[in-house]
């Protein structure tokens, strides 16, 4: 039996099933592909139940909030793993962090303001926090170049500041050579100014390319060419320090399968509808409108069931609303109930992004594979009801 199909059986569906065997493989070729001066950081927000099997397969993790900094903290203690990111910091917690001298990687500086507080607390507890100061990429991330020039010109020598070099992140889903280029030039040369102006040394960069994904069946994209590509714009960037590569989409996606059962078959006006106990609650791809592309997925069946002639069949979940649909005219031999439909590529961000607490329906069981093949639940069905109900 395909093992997809008899992990369906074994935890029932919806389920989400992350496979440590293709994530090591991933890891390894991204390793390959990639100058050796470069490091891997994973972004836990693509996805934080893998944390577990990339602990020491990354150098870093980055947390974006409190909650996703406790999991990477329980998950991988090992000191200087975690990188403290994102646009909100919680002063308490940050003091938290610092008052307990929690071995944190690196703190990030979205703002002046979150400087001040950091360099606050430092003085507080009378410790030395490390720093990569957020260069902004034109929108409400990061720092106004202004102000990373200011803060290195007062404070590169402050006895409880490390600062070790920038960090830049414009976006995902990046398929332009010619845009990381330019991105990495403008990093060069703020590097270049704070050496010649302030005497300041990056000793460290973490860039956020935003590899792309191919998410969808009418996408083409040589993936070994265009890492060749990258490797040598790094190598033009001549930075002879560590650069950290902060990666989410890029390391998890393809680790990640679906699997959604068929729980109800109808025609309507001319149209063949399959109704799925998923649905866009649980599955989010980059890019999908309203199945306006189509994903990559495939119906799992015992060997020898009878089956019909294909027929374009709709894919909608289990919501009301007309908008929960998951593919559109996607060509399936007769249809079932009980019927199991595996959608491939969902190892990052599906699992968060989709709206979970509509319709209060439970969130879906979590299936981790680990390196030697063997299959656990990490998580059970989840009830949400409990989260919508005034108290």
């Amino acid at each position: 039996m395909d093992e997809m199909l008899a992990l369906a059986k074994r935890f029932g569906t919806p389920l989400y099933v992350f496979d440590g065997r293709v994530l090591q493989k991933r890891i390894e070729t991204l390793r390959a592909a990639l100058p050796a001066n470069v490091e891997l950081c994973y972004a836990v927000k693509a996805n934080t139940f893998i944390i577990d099997l990339l602990a020491g397969e990354v150098a870093r993790f980055e947390a974006c909030s409190e909650g996703e900094a406790r999991i990477c903290l329980k998950k991988d203690p090992r000191p200087g793993t975690l990188v403290v990111s994102g646009v909100n910091k919680d002063a308490a917690y940050m003091e938290e962090l610092i008052a307990a001298n929690t071995p944190v990687g690196r703190y990030t500086i979205e703002s002046r303001l979150q400087f001040d507080m950091l360099l606050d607390l430092a003085k507080k507890y009378d410790t030395r926090i490390p720093l990569l100061l957020r260069l902004t990429s034109g929108n409400q991330f990061g720092l106004d170049k202004s102000e990373v020039i200011s803060i290195i010109a007062e404070f590169a020598d402050d006895p409880h500041l490390d600062i070790w070099g920038i960090q830049y992140f414009s976006g995902t889903q990046k398929t332009s050579i010619k845009r990381l280029a330019r991105e990495l030039r403008q990093v060069r040369k703020m590097i270049d100014r704070l050496k010649e102006d302030y005497g300041f040394s990056c000793r460290e960069v973490e860039f956020g390319p935003g590899f792309p994904v191919p998410y969808f069946d009418d996408e083409e994209f040589d993936e070994p060419a265009f890492f060749a590509e990258f490797s040598a714009l790094l190598d033009q960037f001549a930075f002879e320090g560590p650069i950290s590569l902060e990666l989410g989409r890029s390391i998890a996606a393809s680790c990640g399968t679906f699997l959604t059962s068929v729980v109800d078959v109808k025609r309507n006006d001319g149209q063949n509808y399959v109704i799925v106990d998923g649905g866009m609650n649980h599955l989010v791809y980059y890019g999908q409108s309203l199945a306006m592309r189509q994903p990559t997925c495939a119906l799992l069946r015992e060997k020898g069931t009878e089956v019909g002639e294909p027929e374009p069949f709709n894919i909608c979940g289990s919501l009301c609303s007309v908008n929960d649909i998951l593919a559109k005219q996607l060509e399936l031999p007769g249809m079932f109930s009980g019927d199991i439909l595996r959608f491939d590529n969902t190892g990052a961000y599906c699992m968060t992004e989709g709206i979970s607490l509509f319709l209060s329906r439970d969130l879906p069981r979590v299936c981790l594979i680990d390196a030697n093949g063997e299959a656990r639940l990490v998580r059970d069905f989840e009830p949400t009801w409990q989260l919508n109900e005034s108290r």
